[in-house]
């Protein structure tokens, strides 16, 4: 990835070839939303632990044109601008540039990259493309959190799209409201998860701003697309209560997060020879709880593993027998735990040795 342009390119607002004609008007903004967006964004990034500006995703499409001027109005002089163009549409460049100049008006910082897509699922290529970018430049510039503007809409769509596939709580948990960008520990938050759609593109209209459209969002051919169209369609989904769902759903999650987290410290023990180190795991709990812990064992050994193949790993230790996962050997037994009194499940985790090669 490259960056194109790391300060905000005021001469181009002032130009002949400037794509925003009509000053920006933040005055005529929706109060009480930059109300509620200043609360929102307080309540998942209190102000007494900011080290840095809030760094903004900012596509030039209405919901993260709305994300940076709810910012601007709520936190002015406290945010900074990252535009990336995929290279997979030639009017990337152009939107990245309208929301360069937009920046310049607001005299807040601006930077924008491109990025290439490897192959592959497109969206999901384009979503890990994206996050290194949005890493690279939070660490490069020293931001503090990094927000983006999915909102109840996305949520909602979200939640339904998980539904069909049939997956797990915690993915039925939806887009988290907060995080932290994948890999690194910049913060990251979505203040934005309680507005509807409408109101973020009647908020960027008041602005006298004329958002990009994407028409990938009107692709058919992308799931998202198409739970999209059916929920515009049949009235009786609200997407209001499916994001509230949802976020219900999250805060199960984070109980199960912190359940976890007690039975990993209370549960496991480690210990090292010089085949490598063993993890041993006294499993007496939820096989939800199981499955978390396991995936945890099996990362600290260097594998990966889903979690519907910790899920079957678990059923066969929990019925006597061993499992192979992630590179990780799992052997299964029944022993008298000391401290309790009590016979357990013992679960001993160790690398799986390499293979022969004949």
């Amino acid at each position: 990835m490259r960056a194109i342009c790391a300060t905000s390119p005021a001469n181009k607002f002032r130009g002949e070839e400037a794509l925003i004609d009509t000053p920006i008007d933040i005055s005529r903004l929706n109060p009480d939303l930059i109300a509620r967006f200043g609360e929102e964004t307080e309540a998942l990034w209190p102000r007494d632990i900011r080290t840095g500006p809030l760094g903004l995703a900012v596509s030039g499409g209405p919901d993260s044109l709305a994300l940076l001027l709810l910012a601007q109005a709520a936190m002015p002089g406290e945010i900074s601008v990252l535009s990336i163009d995929h290279g997979l549409r030639a009017a990337a460049a152009e939107e990245a540039a309208m929301v360069g100049e937009i920046c310049a008006q607001l005299d807040v910082p601006f930077t924008a990259m491109t990025v290439a897509v490897g192959p592959g699922n497109v969206q999901a290529k384009a979503r890990d493309a994206r996050y290194a970018a949005l890493r690279k430049w939070s660490g490069a510039l020293d931001i503090g959190a990094v927000a983006t503007a999915h909102h109840a809409d996305d949520q909602a769509e979200t939640l339904l799209m998980r539904l069909a596939r049939g997956s797990g709580l915690a993915g039925l948990a939806g887009v988290r409201s907060w995080g932290s960008l994948p890999d690194c520990e910049t913060p990251l938050i979505r203040p934005l998860l309680w507005a509807r759609k409408t109101e973020l593109e009647a908020l960027v209209a008041d602005a006298g701003i004329t958002p990009a459209l994407d028409p990938s969002n009107a692709n058919r051919a992308f799931d998202r697309v198409r739970v999209r169209q059916h929920l515009a369609e049949h009235d009786w989904l609200d997407a209001e209560a499916l994001a509230a769902s949802a976020g219900h759903l999250a805060e199960g999650w984070r109980a199960l997060e912190w359940y976890a987290q007690a039975d990993w410290e209370e549960m496991v023990t480690r210990e090292d020879s010089a085949s490598g180190p063993t993890y041993q795991y006294y499993a007496n709990v939820p096989r939800v709880i199981q499955i978390e812990t396991v995936c945890r064992i099996v990362s600290e050994l260097g594998g990966r593993v889903s979690r519907s193949e910790a899920g079957r790993a678990a059923d066969r230790l929990w019925r006597g027998q061993n499992a192979s996962l992630g590179g990780v050997l799992a052997a299964a037994s029944v022993e008298k735990v000391a401290k309790v009194g009590v016979e357990m499940r013992v679960w001993r985790f160790s690398t799986e040795p390499p293979r022969r090669q004949h």
